[in-house]
C-alpha cells in the first residue's frame, strides 16, 4: 500500500502495543476487536469506546496465509505449515462479520471491483444486501480454512481414527473453478469444484482447444483417466456414457488406438479418448479418421498433432501432465448422508492367481487375462470384457443379470472374440455364462470364485475346455 502512495498506519501503532512472538500476537487486541464488533445503535457500546479511546473500524479487508498452497509443496516442513495457519486474520474476520450491518467485511479478492463500483457510486457506502452477502461469505471461507488445517493434521498425525482410514468426523472443503452450462441433463444445473488441499487429479488438465466441458464429459474424463493408468505400455481408452466401449495396450500409440477403436465402432462416436502417452501425429490422423468424439485427453501433444486438430473447432483438448496415481477415499452421496470406502485400488499378482480348471492358459493367455480383469475393474457391473491379446473386442456392462453381461459382449465382438478370454468382474452364479462364453470362443476365463456353484462352473469349463483361473478379488461398481 505504501508503494501506492496510500497513506497507512502500522497495527502496532494503532494498538499501542508492539508486535511480538515473531509475528504471532499483533492484531489480537480490544482496540482491533472492540472496534469490529461495537454495535453502532447501542449507547452503552458507544460510551465504552469513548472511554477507552477506541475508533469504530468500518471494513476490514483481510487475505489469510496461504496455508492451501503451503501444504502443496513437496516435502514441506511442520513448522512452515504451522507457521501458515493464520490465527489473527480469521478472529478479524468472524468479529466483522458478526457485525456486518455496520462493517464491510471482504475475504475475497474477486470482490474488490464490486466494492469499489459501489463505493464510487454511493458516496463511500455500500449497500445492506452486499455488507450482508460479505459477512456470510466470511464464514464459508473460514470454514475451509479450518477443514483444510483440520484435514491436513489429522491426516499427517494420523488422529481421529474409528477404522483404518476412516475419520470419526467427515469435514470437507471444496472451491468452485467452473460453472458449467447444466448437470446431467438441461433442466438441471452444475459445477465443477477442486477440493481445497488438493494438487494431484483430473482437476489439473489445460484445456488446449475446443467447447466448454460439459457435467458428463468431466465424469466421462475421469472414468476413462483413472482407467488407463492401469497401463504401463502405451494405451488408449474410449469411454461412452461412464463406461469403456474399447481399450487397448500396445507397444505403438497408434495401434492401441487403433484397436481400441474398432472393439465397438458403433459406440464409440461421440466418446471420450484417453491416451496415456503424448499424442503423436500418427494417432492423430488415426482420430480424425474414425469419426466424431467429444473430448481427447491425453499426457501432451506434439505441435503437428495439435495443428491437425485445429480444423476440429468443437473437439475439446485436454492436456494432463500428472498421471499419477491418487489415493483420495471415494464418496457416494445417498438422501441425507454419504457413503465412503477406499479406493479400489489393490493389484492382482500373477502368481496369486489360482488355476481350478484341467486345461490351464498360456502364457498369452495369461497376459490377456490379465490386461482384461483389469478392464473390468472400471465396467460398471455386472461386467463382462471378451479381450484378443491386450486389445478388447466385447464389453458387456451394468446389467442385472451376468449371463445377459455376456451376451451382449458377444454381441458387440461380433466374430473378433474367438479365441477370446474372458473377464468377470464377480463369481459366476449359475453355468449358463459359461456356455454362452463357449459360443462366443471364448479359450480362457478369468474371475473371483467364491460362489456355491464354483464346482458347476468349473465342470462346465472342463466340459467346453476352457481354463479358468481365480482371482480371489471381486471388483464390483455401481
Amino acid at each position: 500500500m505504501r508503494e501506492n502512495n496510500i497513506a497507512v498506519t502500522e497495527v502496532s501503532a494503532y494498538t499501542g502495543f508492539p508486535e511480538m512472538l515473531d509475528g504471532r500476537v499483533k492484531t489480537l487486541h480490544p482496540v482491533i476487536h472492540a472496534g469490529l464488533l461495537a454495535l453502532r445503535n447501542n449507547p452503552e457500546h458507544m460510551q465504552r469506546l469513548i472511554e477507552h479511546n477506541i475508533g469504530l473500524i468500518d471494513m476490514l479487508i483481510v487475505n489469510l496465509y496461504p496455508f492451501g498452497k503451503i501444504i502443496q509443496k513437496s516435502q514441506v516442513d511442520i513448522a512452515e505449515v504451522i507457521e501458515n495457519i493464520d490465527i489473527g486474520g480469521p478472529a478479524m474476520l468472524r468479529s466483522a462479520a458478526k457485525n456486518c450491518q455496520s462493517v464491510a467485511v471482504i475475504c475475497n479478492p474477486q470482490r474488490y471491483p464490486q466494492v469499489i463500483d459501489q463505493l464510487k457510486k454511493n458516496s463511500g457506502c455500500l449497500s445492506e444486501d452486499l455488507m450482508r452477502q460479505l459477512g456470510v461469505e466470511v464464514y464459508g471461507h473460514t470454514s475451509k480454512y479450518d477443514a483444510a488445517i483440520y484435514n491436513y493434521l489429522s491426516d499427517r498425525y494420523k488422529t481421529n481414527k474409528v477404522a483404518e482410514d476412516f475419520p470419526q468426523e467427515l469435514v470437507l472443503a471444496f472451491e468452485k473453478i467452473q460453472v458449467l452450462r447444466y448437470g446431467e441433463n438441461p433442466h438441471q444445473q452444475g459445477a465443477f469444484y477442486k477440493e481445497k488441499g488438493k494438487s494431484t487429479g483430473l482437476i489439473n488438465f489445460k484445456q488446449l482447444q475446443g467447447k466448454e466441458l460439459s457435467f458428463n464429459n468431466i465424469l466421462d474424463l475421469n472414468s476413462a483417466v483413472e482407467l488407463a493408468k492401469e497401463f504401463k505400455n502405451p494405451a488408449a481408452v474410449i469411454v461412452k456414457h461412464n463406461n469403456p466401449c474399447g481399450v487397448a495396450e500396445d507397444k505403438e500409440l497408434a495401434r492401441a488406438y487403433l484397436s481400441a477403436w474398432k472393439a465397438d465402432k458403433l459406440s464409440a462416436f461421440g466418446g471420450i479418448v484417453a491416451l496415456n502417452r503424448k499424442m503423436d501425429l500418427k494417432t492423430a490422423k488415426l482420430i480424425i479418421k474414425s469419426g466424431f468424439l467429444e473430448c481427447i485427453i491425453a499426457v501432451g501433444f506434439d505441435q503437428e498433432a495439435q495443428d491437425l486438430f485445429k480444423e476440429k473447432k468443437n473437439l475439446r483438448l485436454l492436456e494432463l501432465n500428472d498421471w499419477s496415481v491418487v489415493d483420495d477415499l471415494q464418496m457416494k452421496r445417498v438422501s441425507g448422508g454419504m457413503l465412503l470406502e477406499t479406493p479400489d485400488s489393490l493389484t492382482q499378482d500373477i502368481n496369486n492367481l489360482k488355476v481350478v480348471t484341467k486345461k490351464k492358459p498360456s502364457k498369452a493367455q495369461m497376459q490377456s487375462l490379465i490386461f482384461a480383469w483389469k478392464v473390468a475393474k472400471h465396467v460398471k457391473s455386472n461386467a463382462i470384457v471378451l479381450a484378443a491379446g491386450t486389445a478388447t473386442v466385447g464389453i458387456g456392462a451394468g446389467q442385472m443379470s451376468r449371463v445377459d453381461s455376456v451376451m451382449i459382449a458377444k454381441t458387440k465382438s461380433s466374430k473378433l472374440s474367438r479365441g477370446c478370454c474372458l473377464a468377470s468382474d464377480a463369481f459366476f452364479p449359475k453355468a449358463d455364462a459359461i456356455s454362452w462364453a463357449h459360443k462366443a470362443g471364448a479359450k480362457a476365463i478369468i474371475q473371483p470364485g467364491g460362489s456355491i456353484a464354483d464346482q458347476e462352473i468349473i465342470a462346465a469349463c472342463n466340459k467346453y475346455k476352457l481354463a479358468m483361473v481365480f482371482t480371489g478379488i471381486r471388483h464390483f461398481r455401481h
